[in-house]
């Protein structure tokens, strides 16, 4: 979503939707973030606004973009948002959307493990998401990216309590079990082409000046879930010695060890 965030002025105001405690670091952005959710608690330095989804407390035309990141496959009413989305952005405003993928064998797992995790929209296919946004919030679709999964919401450090006992079959959340799986996954994918890595899409609306990358990156964080290009990863030597002959990086964002992938 930098593509969105890094051209926005300093008045330019930003709706990150359904997003309990934030789900953007607001600092890659010089706009004002403002976090939406229908349970909210106070967190220092940000603006945090309680309310419904499908009933936006926002004038008309007041947000230069909008950031509904993992968001729409839980809200009851997601023609109702998409119409209230449609009503606060500006013209000229942007949208990034990222939604689950309820075909892979990452979001069944997690919906699995998680009762349900709250999804209640399963998208299946990204013409289906596009077709329903551009519909409802008249926002023109520009750009698809591809995203991965490192199964990092079964990381001990982020899964809840109790955890579930079924989780003691995955290798119960530990690290280990996760770089396995994220090395597996990958290598699967590349030979015979099939999607055991893939966690879902990222879509791009409306009016965004900037190039975007649509290039899918297998690296993505056991710990804190971020996807990091290759290329950056060699330009910021994160790159760390093989480990039995498995390559590995340093997180820029959390410093975990992860398996080391060419995009």
């Amino acid at each position: 979503m930098h593509e969105i965030l890094e051209g926005l002025s300093r008045s330019a105001l930003v709706l990150d939707l359904g997003c309990a405690r934030g789900s953007f670091d607001a600092s890659g952005t010089r706009a004002t973030v403002v976090r939406l959710d229908r349970i909210v608690e106070s967190v220092p330095g940000e603006h945090i606004v309680q309310g419904d989804a499908a009933r936006l407390p926002f004038s008309a035309r007041s947000m230069a973009a909008i950031v509904a990141n993992h968001s729409l496959e839980h809200f009851d009413d997601l023609g109702g948002c998409l119409r209230e989305i449609g009503r606060v952005i500006r013209r000229d405003g942007a949208l990034f959307v990222s939604v689950p993928d309820a075909s892979t064998l990452t979001d069944k797992l997690y919906r699995s493990l998680a009762g349900g995790g709250g999804h209640v929209n399963p998208f299946v296919a990204p013409e289906q998401v596009i077709r329903i946004i551009e519909a409802e919030t008249g926002l023109p679709h520009v750009a698809t990216r591809v995203l991965c999964s490192s199964l990092s919401f079964l990381n001990r450090r982020n899964s809840p309590q109790p955890r579930p006992r079924r989780l003691l079959l995955l290798g119960g959340g530990h690290e280990w079990s996760l770089l396995w799986y994220t090395w597996m996954s990958r290598r699967i994918d590349r030979i015979l082409h099939l999607r055991t890595s893939v966690y879902g899409w990222a879509f791009y609306f409306g009016s965004i000046a900037a190039d975007i990358d649509t290039a899918t990156s297998a690296n993505v964080c056991i710990r804190c879930g971020s996807g990091v290009p290759a290329a950056a990863l060699y330009s910021g030597e994160y790159l760390r010695r093989s480990w039995c002959g498995v390559r590995m990086y340093s997180c820029p964002g959390c410093g975990a060890r992860n398996t080391f992938h060419p995009d």
